[in-house]
């Protein structure tokens, strides 16, 4: 008969897997550093951000689209939903408000306060359009700008180990590599944090068309190259095409997503264009 390991084995065992853990850990953060963006290059990724979601436009920054139970704000279209409101978005826009007041923005009294969408439906939304609280909320937004990218940047760099976990286990390495590859510039990093605030990181079950997935997880997967700058954003670019091809092709017909073809493929194409 076997004789029982002792406690002095089954620690020993403990603290070999923690250290374990604690190097692959340390391997990962050394294979992937930090994202840095100046505040110039914030404000250069944020307006085109905000070109590709709000034409640009203040009046773009404050939306509540039809058929939505919440607020669409800032460049990434942040959700904030009103008191008791509750859906299975993320709700992105008051972790924004904290990372500005941590930067030291400066926030409207009203805002620094709240703790809820203070307007209820769509319809008070619109109704409030011109209220002292929505222009002090634009101003906000248009003068955050590039703090709302570096925001979305920081988003970006806390998504990769979700895709890197639910990426196949021979392709983990090489999803982290072109992750990589691509964020080393500052258009590398704008092109990877587009994609993701628009088509998401790929990683939910849920956003698929027979099995396949269209956020940045599947983009990265089927790129292989290994040269940065330039070349890593337009075949980033290339693969998001391909991406978002397929997902038209495998979507229900009743659903007619070829009528958005064209805007997407006008969209990733910016990806390549260093410009």
């Amino acid at each position: 008969m076997e004789k029982p390991r002792s406690s002095t084995h089954h620690r020993a065992c403990c603290l070999w897997a923690v250290s374990l853990l604690f190097l692959s850990l340390v391997e990962l953060a050394k294979a992937t550093p930090p994202l840095h963006i100046s505040k110039a290059e914030g404000l250069q990724i944020g307006k085109r951000i905000w070109q590709n979601e709000c034409n640009g436009s203040v009046a773009g920054l404050t939306s509540w689209n039809s058929g939505e139970d919440f607020a669409s704000l800032g460049i990434g279209h942040f959700i904030w939903y009103p008191e008791g409101m509750r859906g299975p978005f993320d709700e992105s826009f008051p972790k924004f408000v904290a990372f500005a007041r941590e930067n030291n923005a400066s926030l409207p009294a009203w805002l620094a306060k709240a703790t809820a969408c203070p307007w209820r439906s769509r319809a008070e939304f619109s109704s409030a359009q011109n209220s002292s609280q929505m222009r002090e909320l634009r101003q906000f937004l248009a003068h955050t700008v590039d703090l709302q990218a570096q925001f979305l940047i920081a988003r970006l760099e806390q998504s990769l180990s979700k895709m890197v976990e639910e990426s196949a286990a021979g392709e983990r390495d090489n999803v982290e590599r072109q992750f990589t590859r691509i964020a080393s510039t500052a258009h590398g990093c704008y092109a990877l944090a587009d994609y993701v605030n628009f088509k998401g990181e790929g990683v939910l079950h849920t956003e698929r068309y027979h099995g396949e997935g269209w956020g940045l997880l599947q983009v990265l997967e089927q790129m292989h190259g290994t040269e940065s700058g330039a070349a890593a954003t337009r075949e980033f670019a290339n693969s998001a095409a391909a991406t978002l091809r397929r997902r038209v092709q495998n979507s229900p017909p009743e659903r007619h997503e070829a009528r958005w073809l064209p805007g997407w493929l006008n969209r990733v194409g910016t990806y390549g264009r260093n410009s």
